[in-house]
């Protein structure tokens, strides 16, 4: 590990109570020695967490460092360490969201169910996690209190994921033993579920913005951005009118006469049957990939990517598809891209000329190759510490490399590529309008029925995401406005010698740390 000895001491002690403290998040990331464990959210840990997350906060910000590098990672990690503070003491969704208390449990049992250990190994990891599940229900059942609605309609979404996700783990069981486990935690499951859409239903308020003072210590902690909320919400406003122009200009070339959103439902009515879903997405991340490699855009992984169909637990939190990184550690990682297979109506968010587009952002150059990366990075702080502004925001920078690389070969699909934008666009004004200008999450569900021609109930289901992930969505378009202006100063500085592939793969060896903390490590100012 890189740096000097103390750094390498506190980085090593930060990720330890990391891992201690939520095994969960050890075991997505492909550390083994912890999955036979559940976390501990009791008032004395989360004292004892809190405790630890400022000690290791203060040692960090005591550290001597010489070297660029060193200081950079030592800021993402204390940013870090800041921002889970902030979320523990002051947002606290041990006590306000049932679904953290769900996805603890299932993402839990999921990711032993995805690794590629031996079966003894898992069966008996799901077997400990099964037994800790009752425990740590009965645990969230008497902490929650006053949950925001929108957390609440989410937890009961959940549950129906997850009560089918342990009934269907009748073909791990080995003996007596696991089956006893498997009943007591579907009967908590089953009891907990009654809980949340009885009681909890029942006392839930619309009360879950995190305040104009909250939001913009997310962008100056979490994202390390320079702009303010209020900057932020005018450049969303902006984007839209921008993109909206581009809309009706392509809509005039590819259809003279028709309108944007006429044109948009047209061509959603053109997709793959729903068996074929699945080899369509498959052939499109091919086809990226071969794309990347032959343009030599970015160095390229090793690391797979798996496109497969959505599991039915996971369907219910899932209505369209969604990337897996591999972990930061694993051995032999494996990013996988589950496709819902959609029927009916649902099959119009699965039009063909929009597929290259989610491809190309998911798998190959966005999330898979990003990710893929930082799991092979010399320094650990880069491999773990991400913020969603780099993450997102690299992705959807890749939309337009690829657009302007000629990857989109269609009208339709560059279209496409301009309508994704739109929702980032939107997504900016209804993320600050949620969470500081007390905008009504039904007011948000229309905007995105309106402006995108979204699905209601799809549109629903967003907005409730929105509400429990202050400042996440403003980070697709923010991030790529940022990553672009990076290129942008670097093309400058380094005029006719500048080329793609090295600014694509000195960006990567950042992992997903903030981009003001690639300029700074690139010789600009942060």
């Amino acid at each position: 590990m890189p740096g000097p000895a103390e750094l390498q001491a506190l980085v090593a002690s930060t990720l330890d109570q990391r891992w201690h403290f939520d095994p969960v998040e050890a075991t997505a990331q492909g550390l083994r020695e912890y999955d036979h464990r559940l976390g501990d959210f009791s008032p004395d840990a989360l004292r004892q967490h809190v405790a630890g997350l400022k000690a290791l906060a203060h040692a960090l910000e005591e550290c001597e460092l010489d070297d660029l590098d060193d200081e950079i990672d030592r800021t993402a990690l204390l940013n870090d360490l800041r921002v889970q503070h902030y979320v523990w003491t002051r947002e606290r969704p041990h006590e306000r969201d049932p679904g953290f208390w769900v996805n603890h449990v299932l993402e839990g049992l999921y990711h032993l169910l995805a690794s590629r250990q031996a079966d003894p190994a898992r069966r008996q990891a799901v077997q400990a996690r099964l037994e800790a599940a009752p425990s740590l229900l009965a645990a969230a059942e008497a902490t929650l209190a006053k949950c925001p609605r929108p957390f609440v309609e989410t937890a009961c979404a959940m549950l129906v994921g997850g009560r089918q996700l342990v009934d269907e783990l009748s073909v791990l069981s080995g003996d007596e033993a696991f089956a006893q486990a498997q009943g007591r935690a579907l009967r908590a499951l089953e009891r907990f579920q009654a809980h949340v859409a009885g009681e909890l239903m029942d006392g839930a308020q619309e009360d879950f913005a995190i305040g104009l003072d909250g939001f913009n210590y997310r962008l100056a902690f979490q994202h390390a951005l320079r702009g303010t909320t209020p900057e932020v919400l005018r450049y969303g406003a902006t984007l839209i009118d921008q993109v909206s122009s581009d809309l009706d200009a392509l809509a005039a070339q590819l259809r003279p006469g028709t309108a944007w959103p006429d044109l948009l439902d047209r061509l959603r009515a053109d997709h793959p049957a729903p068996e074929g879903l699945v080899a369509a997405y498959a052939a499109a991340m091919e086809r990226g990939r071969a794309f990347v490699a032959e343009r030599g855009l970015v160095s390229l992984a090793e690391t797979p990517l798996e496109v497969v169909a959505t599991p039915g637990f996971l369907a219910p939190v899932i209505p369209f598809a969604a990337y897996q990184p591999p972990g930061a550690f694993a051995p032999e990682g494996v990013g996988r891209f589950y496709v819902t297979e959609a029927q009916d109506g649902a099959l119009r968010d699965h039009a063909r000329h929009e597929i290259p587009v989610t491809a190309l952002h998911e798998g190959w150059p966005g999330h898979h190759l990003q990710f893929a990366r930082a799991s092979r990075l010399e320094r650990v702080v880069r491999r773990v510490i991400s913020t969603p502004v780099t993450v997102e925001g690299w992705a959807l920078y890749c939309e337009d490399l690829l657009a302007e690389q000629g990857f989109l070969a269609s009208g339709e699909e560059r279209f496409f590529q301009h309508v994704a934008l739109l929702l980032r666009a939107l997504r900016i004004v209804l993320d600050v309008g949620l969470h500081t200008q007390d905008l009504p999450r039904a007011k948000a569900v229309d905007l995105l029925v309106d402006r995108v021609h979204m699905d209601r109930s799809h549109a629903e289901a967003e907005v409730r995401r929105y509400a429990a992930t202050p400042s996440y969505q403003l980070a697709y378009a923010v991030g790529r406005r940022e990553i672009r202006g990076l290129r942008a100063d670097v093309e400058r500085r380094q005029g006719a010698s500048f080329e793609l592939r090295g600014f694509h793969d000195a960006v990567l060896e950042y992992g997903g740390l903030p981009v003001s903390f690639i300029r700074w490590g690139m010789g600009f100012d942060a």
